[in-house]
């Protein structure tokens, strides 16, 4: 099971990794919108996260004879999501690393949008105040190593446990695409 936990992780993190530099390069010279921003993120996982589910045949065809538990399943897709979580943050920090100041542009950006937004709406100070309160306590929360790996975990392990679910659920099957002789 090590095997192809550590082979699908690692592939799933790379993809992760790789995504995340292309979106923070993207997003630096303003050519994905904040609107778009969290769907592309999203989507970025998911296309990432597809590799619990060649993880889970790869073991239910290699290792479990054609079959496989839900159970097993779920602990292989969990465990592919984690590495690629952790891989999630080592593409974020290094991104960060290689543009320095980039987390301080993009936090600048999002403020401005943020605000810009509450002021289309006609939205109250105290709210724009709060806005902005809420974006200081995200870049403190990001200058945090710790945190902002809470909080890169945060966002990707719910994604990986529904793609674990989903896939454990359909690979128990063994009719499911079954393994070629």
């Amino acid at each position: 099971m090590k095997r192809v936990v550590l082979t699908f992780g690692l592939l799933a993190g790379a993809v992760i990794a790789a995504l995340v530099w292309i979106t923070a390069w993207a997003c630096d010279r303003d050519m994905i919108s904040f609107d778009n921003l969290e769907f592309v993120g999203y989507a970025s996982m998911l296309i990432a996260l597809t590799m619990v589910f060649f993880g889970i045949k790869s073991y239910r065809d290699n290792y479990g004879n054609g079959k496989i538990t839900f159970w097993k399943g779920m602990q292989i897709g969990l465990l592919i999501s984690l590495i690629a979580g952790v891989l999630y943050y080592a593409g974020a920090v290094s991104y960060n690393l290689a543009n320095p100041n980039f987390q301080i542009r993009f936090m600048e950006k999002y403020t401005e949008h943020t605000v810009g937004k509450l002021k289309e709406q006609n939205a109250p100070q105290e709210k724009i105040d709060a806005a902005i309160a809420e974006v200081e306590l995200f870049k403190r929360l990001f200058q945090n190593p710790v945190l902002f790996f809470l909080v890169c975990m945060v966002e990707i392990l719910p994604v990986g446990i529904i793609v674990s679910l989903k896939s454990a659920g359909l690979l128990r099957k063994r009719e499911l695409l079954p393994a070629t002789p």
